[in-house]
């Protein structure tokens, strides 16, 4: 009963959103809501920017994307303001037709799906709200009744410009159902529907020789003809093509590259001049942004072609890459994963993040900046500090391959092959071994992997297994730390103090004689070099550590274990480098002795209630760590 309330609580809302009234009335809200009366371009750009706007690495983050489209925050960046902001300015963009080009699976379709869906939601909003002439096939705007001669004193009250004149219907409608009385047609608050198409619509082509034209402009009512007589009466006539149904809103044209060229040239009338053709009538005027898509090498071969120039200068080209950071393939993966009848199996920890490894190296390209080789250029790319590279190097790196991302493994193969992997091990738990071996195991039967492509993506394989190889040894090291913090915190404490010592030209005494004794060089080098600092950049950073505790103090905050993240990992890895004999023995042994059980318990229970592994997954991840160390 609960769900049949809500029901009706959404249908209560729908109720309260409609609108109607005269002519005269929408008027009054115009003057009072402006916005109102935007175009299709400018609705859309509205849309986008109600979502909110931040900063995020440098570049605009548009939050109207979040949760759907992941790591292409660069290529959205470019599409709103060389594209959608522009258009909504009403400059010369807005002629223009928008061609996503990218490859398969690189969420060119999920873009274009996701301004569906956000337009039908922002017209039920009051920013989003808009207005049509009621009973008109094709939702037109009401400010078209306006006659051409009163538009510019229109203009001059309330700076609002309208464009496109009467369609033919309503024209025909004024007259003889009204009089001629503008302020007596009526008008309706409508609501953008894919699916009732209203105001969006989606062109698909199919073969050549059996397409119609009438499926983009409408098409002949035969049946009324006798009642009308003449072909050229719109009461004649059906306006119901696609291009008639999108009017205010947006147009995608699926594989627009692909359709026969008596489709595309109404296109080009659409856009520059904001009308097309249609029957026995005038032009009909539309008010719809068209976005398109297709791949690189359609796009290659269509602009080679000479006869396509007319069109190629009407068209704006946005590339849509695969995403090239690491962490947003994550992510993608685990949207994919919940969305599918498999979100119930336990996926262990990095599983994922090391088929995005795997993902992310078949997409990048070699490059010749200092040597830099692609795993330091894929964590770059993420946002992970590499040592001796900055964010002009990322820069640089990233303008020196234009088609970058253009190429490589798509998510949807890796899904396929994680699918597989779960379906293939019949246990509701796997991990990056089971999903690594499921990736190699495709790509023979891969339909559009070069033999040399395929010998490439192995050596990824492998790159991706030596990362995980490092994670799954920090994941155990870090758990077995926990069990051994007392010394952690010793350690460290014994650390800042000959730092200190160091740094300030002191001694240090020895707690068993009391004798003055050097800070223990030795001791605090062990430490450093486990975080690569070398020998001359020592002095830096016990200065930066010392300064640390300083400013710890000043604020009345005690510096501890947590206080500096890299003293922590180095602390860390010190600590697992002395244990390493107790790790291996620990998680290698077959017949554990009741200390070794005690630990290894320890140790899973914190993989379970700390990292996210199950009792399948850390047992696995022992045995395995343990192998690895045994090497």
């Amino acid at each position: 009963m609960d769900f049949l309330e809500k029901i009706k609580e959404y249908r209560a809302y729908e109720e309260r959103l409609k609108w109607e009234g005269t002519f005269a009335d929408y008027l009054e809200l115009v003057r009072k809501q402006p916005e109102i009366a935007q175009s299709a371009h400018s609705r859309l750009y509205s849309m986008v920017i109600s979502a909110g706007v931040s900063e995020k690495n440098g570049h605009k983050h548009y939050h109207f994307f979040d949760d759907s489209i992941y790591g292409l925050d660069e290529s959205i960046e470019r599409l709103v303001e060389e594209y959608f902001h522009p258009a909504a300015r009403r400059l010369d963009v807005k002629k223009r037709i928008l061609l996503l080009m990218g490859p398969v699976s690189g969420g060119k379709s999920t873009l274009v799906t996701l301004l569906k869906r956000g337009l039908e939601q922002f017209s039920r909003t009051d920013e989003g709200a808009l207005y049509a002439i009621k009973g008109c096939p094709m939702h037109e705007d009401p400010l078209h009744l306006i006659p051409d001669h009163l538009r510019e004193a229109f203009f001059e009250e309330t700076g609002i410009r309208i464009e496109g004149n009467l369609s033919p219907l309503n024209t025909m409608r004024l007259e003889k159902e009204y009089g001629g009385r503008i302020e007596d047609v009526p008008v309706e608050r409508i609501f953008l529907s894919e699916d009732k198409r209203v105001g969006i619509g989606t062109f698909s082509p199919s073969d050549p020789k059996s397409q119609d034209i009438a499926d983009l402009t409408g098409s002949i009512d035969f049946s009324t003809i006798a009642e009308y007589g003449s072909e050229s009466d719109p009461r004649a006539y059906r306006f119901d093509g696609e291009l008639n149904k999108a009017n205010r809103g947006l147009m995608e044209f699926q594989e627009m590259l692909k359709c026969d060229e008596k489709f595309l040239w109404h296109l080009l009338s659409l856009t520059q001049e904001g009308n097309f053709k249609a029957g026995r009538f005038a032009l009909i005027s539309a008010d719809e942004l068209i976005v398109a898509h297709t791949n690189e090498s359609e796009y290659r071969t269509f602009i080679s072609n000479k006869k396509n120039e007319a069109l190629h200068s009407r068209i704006i080209v946005m590339p849509v890459p695969y995403n090239l950071k690491v962490s947003e393939e994550e992510k993608i993966y685990s949207k994919m994963i919940r969305e599918s009848d498999v979100s119930n199996v336990h996926i262990a920890p990095h599983a994922l993040k090391t088929a995005a490894i795997f993902s992310i190296l078949t997409r990048l390209k070699e490059s010749k900046s200092r040597g830099i080789d692609l795993v330091k250029k894929m964590k770059l790319y993420d946002g992970e500090s590499v040592e001796g590279f900055n964010s002009a190097d990322i820069k640089e790196l990233k303008h020196e391959h234009q088609d970058e991302g253009m190429s490589g493994i798509d998510p949807r193969y890796v899904i396929n092959r994680i699918s597989s992997a779960i379906i293939k091990k019949g246990v509701p738990s796997i991990n990056a071994l089971d999903i690594l071996r499921s990736i190699k195991d495709g790509l023979d039967q891969h339909p559009s992997i070069s033999k040399e492509d395929r010998e490439r993506y192995m050596d990824f394989i492998s790159v991706a297994r030596h990362e995980y190889d490092e994670m799954a040894k920090r994941e155990v090291q870090k758990a077995f730390v926990y069990s051994f913090e007392e010394s952690a915190k010793t350690l460290m404490n014994n650390y800042l103090d000959n730092v200190e010592a160091y740094c300030n030209k002191n001694k240090l005494y020895d707690p068993i004689t009391g004798d003055e004794i050097d800070p223990d060089e030795k001791l605090m080098r062990s430490i450093e070099e486990q975080i690569g600092i070398s020998e001359n950049a020592k002095k830096a950073f016990r200065e930066e550590i010392l300064i640390r505790i300083s400013a710890y103090a000043r604020k009345g905050k005690r510096f501890d274990y947590n206080s500096h993240e890299r003293l922590r990992e180095a602390i860390q890895k010190k600590l697992f480098a002395d244990l390493k004999d107790v790790v291996k023995i620990t998680t290698s042994s077959k017949t554990p002795d009741e200390t070794q059980l005690k630990r290894i318990n320890e140790v899973i229970a914190r993989l379970i209630d700390e990292y996210g592994y199950n009792s399948t997954s850390a047992n696995e991840l022992l045995r395995y760590v343990g192998s690895l160390l045994n090497r």
